[in-house]
Order: C-alpha cells, then structure tokens, then sequence
C-alpha cells in the first residue's frame, strides 16, 4: 500500500482510505494490483531477460488491459532498474529533476520500490507517494513531478502509455520546490 508525506508539513497518511482519498483529491490515479499473482522468483528479481518480462505482462494482461480501456493506453512495456542497470546513476539524475509530459505517467510496481515526488494543489506544495509491489500510480499529464529509487535502489514496474514512441520529460522549474531528505 502506498505511503503519503507531504513535503511541507512532514505529515504522513498511511492509513488505506485516507491515502486513496489524499490522491484523489490531488487528481492521482491509484489502483492495487495483486503482487501475489507473480511467481516467487520474479518478486525479487531485479534483473530479467525478456522473457522474464513477457511473463510479468502476461500475468497482468487483464488488469493492464482494463486500465488501458479506461484510460486510452496503447502500449505497455516493464522496465526495471536496480544496482546492475549500466549508468543508474545517470539515469536517476535524469529522472530526480522536476518536470512535465504531455501524456499521464504510469508505474505498476511489481518488485522493489520506489517513490514520485508530486507537485499538490496550492494548499499542500510537494508531496512524496512512496510505491511498493501492487501499488499502481498514474500522474496526469502536465502534473509536475520526478521518480527516483526509494532505499533498497531496485524496482520493477510495468510502463503504459498512449503514444507508441512513449512521452518526452519537459523541464520544470519551480522555485517552490525544495529538495529534502526522506
């Protein structure tokens, strides 16, 4: 179950209901997928040939495919990132900067973890949606935020999106935001 803190205040939401009513009201899609659909192995694998991701797609085909009629997904994919992808480090420094798409991002954690840092409505500033096997987050277009690698540096997640080339991050700058430590 994903875990709320608001940036601003250091106050934390973990109880179920008042996380999804938290999102909700900041225009978040959050769903839970079943982790437990997943073989044992591939819950705790961290590096996976293609296969290995095929068979991630195909035991979530129903709810990927559920989510995508709903939401006008086209193509999906499973990415994963842990301390053997070559050039993490550089990787996560693209990702740890504030910005925008032009089409909702999508991330169902299926192994690891890992957190999106999220621009709220004015009332709450910069809030961080801490994901964990299950956790399903769509960040509506246009919303600005970033994803980095919570603790234990590994995930593995499945990817959605509406155009076949996939989205482009647009830089975001806002004074506003201020990095800080978990």
């Amino acid at each position: 179950m994903a875990h709320i803190r608001i940036r601003n205040t250091n106050e934390r939401i973990e109880a179920e209901d008042q996380v999804l009513d938290f999102l909700d009201k900041q225009a978040i899609l959050y769903e839970h997928w079943d982790s437990n659909k997943l073989t044992e192995e591939l819950k705790e694998k961290f590096v996976l040939s293609d296969e290995e991701k095929r068979q991630i797609l195909a035991t979530y085909d129903s709810e990927i495919k559920d989510l995508a009629g709903r939401r006008g997904y086209k193509i999906w994919d499973v990415i994963t990132l842990s301390k053997a992808t070559p050039n993490l480090e550089e990787l996560l420094q693209k990702f740890e900067a504030v910005h925008t798409h032009s089409e909702d991002e999508i991330r169902a954690i299926t192994a690891g973890k890992g957190i999106f840092i999220i621009k709220g409505t004015d009332d709450i500033g910069y809030f961080d949606v801490e994901l964990e096997a299950g956790d399903v987050i769509s960040v509506p277009e246009s919303k600005p935020h970033f994803f980095t690698l919570m603790d234990n540096r590994k995930i593995v997640a499945v990817r959605l999106f509406i155009e076949a080339e996939g989205w482009v991050a647009s830089p975001y700058n806002d004074p506003e935001f201020k990095e800080s430590k978990r």
